[in-house]
């Protein structure tokens, strides 16, 4: 019988040091980001457990999705957020070097298709509205010439409309606003401004619809005065 106690008492000090080295459970930390559509664009992290980092070999920066790819919001647009300001700055760079190659300050096409009740909209963007987009940045290259520098974009945001379903042939809503100037200055000084004939909103930020005014000489380019 003391054998047998001492026995017990030794695989019971085992399996007491057993469960003081691994732990009963596991605590790991989750989070979650969600899109909130606001005027100024914010970025949030998640905290993750230090035992579950691994650094990669070659890692890639994250993907921004087309933002026609998304749904509309009814998220109202300012002409002092930060991403159109960049937007206007990739259109005026075009605008100086006579390339039309801007297409990141325009509507997309994804939200196009979502929002125009019309017959083969992709055709009608391509070859009416981008069309028309590239013949009046060269329209703005002669008259603004290269080198001028880009001194403000106002964008009266308080006349903005909010477009519904039915109007202007759109199965989809928006904003719109007319009257938004582009002023600039040139390299011998002079201060001048043109107009962006309308712009219309996707998901709360303002993109260029209309550069040059719609009634115009049918395969040229147009300046909103």
């Amino acid at each position: 019988m003391p054998r047998i106690t001492t026995a017990v008492r030794v695989l019971a000090s085992v399996g007491l040091l057993a469960a003081c080295t691994y732990p009963a459970a596991a605590t790991s930390a989750s989070s979650s980001n969600r899109v909130i559509p606001t005027a100024r664009a914010t970025t949030s992290r998640s905290a993750l457990p230090h035992a579950t980092v691994v650094p990669a070999a070659n890692p890639s920066p994250a993907r921004t999705p087309d933002p026609g790819s998304l749904s509309q919001t009814t998220a109202r647009p300012g002409g002092s957020d930060p991403q159109f300001a960049k937007r206007m700055r990739t259109l005026w760079a075009a605008v100086v070097a006579g390339d039309t190659a801007a297409g990141s300050s325009f509507f997309p096409l994804g939200a196009y298709l979502q929002v125009k009740a019309i017959n083969n909209p992709a055709a009608d963007y391509r070859n009416r509205l981008m069309a028309l987009y590239g013949l009046d940045i060269r329209a703005l290259h002669l008259r603004v010439g290269s080198g001028a520098e880009l001194l403000g974009v106002d964008v009266p945001d308080r006349s903005a409309t909010w477009v519904t379903p039915g109007q202007e042939y759109n199965k989809g809503s928006y904003w719109r606003v007319y009257g938004t100037r582009v002023r600039y200055r040139t390299v011998a000084g002079k201060e001048g401004s043109f107009g962006i004939f309308s712009l219309i909103s996707w998901r709360g930020q303002w993109y260029v619809v209309h550069l040059g005014p719609i009634n115009r000489t049918p395969g040229t380019g147009a300046i909103t005065p």
